[in-house]
């Protein structure tokens, strides 16, 4: 026996000396791409590809909430043409100047660029740029209160579950919205739009509270279809966050400081409601309902809730902060 082992041509490879071929690697890239369209099979055998170009998106069930949908497919056809370019220009690198290809130990060794260095600068700031565009448009169109609302809600977060104040004239129910006491966190230019004289009525949920028709958790906020809504926001204790989730549309609700939007809801059904923002210990309890109806279906409500004796309107949240006093100052 050899020192080097020479005579022994069978220990490292086949007859004769011969090495063993290793599994090509087309093979086993072939072999990855089976299971992998395998398994996005398996697990989306029950997907419904009609709801693919939504991309996870719920179907919209208000007028505002197609733009919010256009903007999210917006941004996934960005980051997918940003991804495809990167990856590529990474396989490209990978397969092209590979060691076994080129034969070179040590490729020629570039330390910069200047027109790459100029390309990699000024195109993420276009992305972003054109990015930062589309939000800011959409985002000033969504949060316009220009159009004065036919339905005026204000939405009342508290741990651990919601309150709806109805600003409305309902029979059965006296006062004035706009001197209410139990309004006075909300700010005057939010009252301006008040109806003359609503009386109003409520609805107070808890944690246990669910809906009757459904046994969905939580109260249920019933709006009525076709009209424009104004929810008016507004908390008793921590920062909550006013969710319906096929609206595509969600807002803080932030003690001491009053957020609003509005919505035409365009769908009748009921919807899931909850809170985004971790708010305590039961947060996850923080859900409710949205029940789009008819108009007639909705004033009958209301004053179902009247005779009931939900009359008038539950406290709407902390007083103002001097900061949101101010801010509310300037712009009227």
């Amino acid at each position: 026996m050899s020192p080097n082992g020479s005579d022994l041509p069978h220990a490292l490879g086949g007859a004769g000396g011969t090495p063993t071929p290793q599994r090509p690697m087309r093979r086993k890239l072939l072999q990855a791409l089976t299971a992998g369209l395998v398994l996005a099979t398996a697990s989306g055998c029950s997907y419904n590809w009609e709801d693919f170009p939504r991309l996870g998106m719920p179907t919209p069930t208000t007028e505002e909430a197609p733009r919010i949908l256009s903007l999210w497919q917006g941004s996934w056809a960005a980051a997918l043409a940003t991804g495809v370019l990167v990856w590529g220009l990474i396989l490209w690198s990978a397969f092209f100047h590979r060691r076994s290809r080129t034969k070179v130990e040590v490729p020629p060794q570039t330390r910069y660029n200047m027109p790459i260095e100029a390309l990699y600068t000024v195109v993420p700031l276009i992305i972003v740029s054109v990015l930062f565009y589309f939000t800011a448009r959409d985002e000033s169109e969504l949060l316009s209160l220009d159009k004065k609302p036919d339905v005026t809600v204000n939405v009342v977060g508290y741990q651990w579950s919601w309150g709806f104040n109805y600003v409305e004239n309902v029979e059965g129910s006296n006062g004035d919205a706009k001197t209410d006491k139990n309004l006075d966190a909300i700010p005057q230019r939010f009252k301006d739009d008040f109806p003359a004289n609503a009386g109003g009525v409520y609805d107070a949920g808890t944690p246990g509270s669910k809906n009757p028709q459904t046994g969905n958790p939580g109260p249920t906020l019933w709006l009525p279809k076709g009209k424009t809504v104004r929810f008016v926001l507004t908390s008793r204790d921590v920062i909550h966050s006013f969710w319906v989730v096929p609206f595509l549309m969600k807002q803080d609700v932030i003690p001491g400081h009053t957020n609003s939007f509005q919505v035409t809801p365009n769908k009748e059904g009921t919807f899931l409601g909850k809170c985004a923002e971790l708010c305590g210990v039961d947060h996850s309890r923080m859900l409710f309902n949205v029940k789009v109806v008819s108009p007639e279906r909705y004033e009958a409500h209301l004053r179902e809730l009247a005779e009931k004796g939900q009359t008038g309107y539950v406290p709407a949240g902390i007083e103002q902060t001097d900061h949101e006093k101010n801010r509310e100052t300037n712009q009227l």
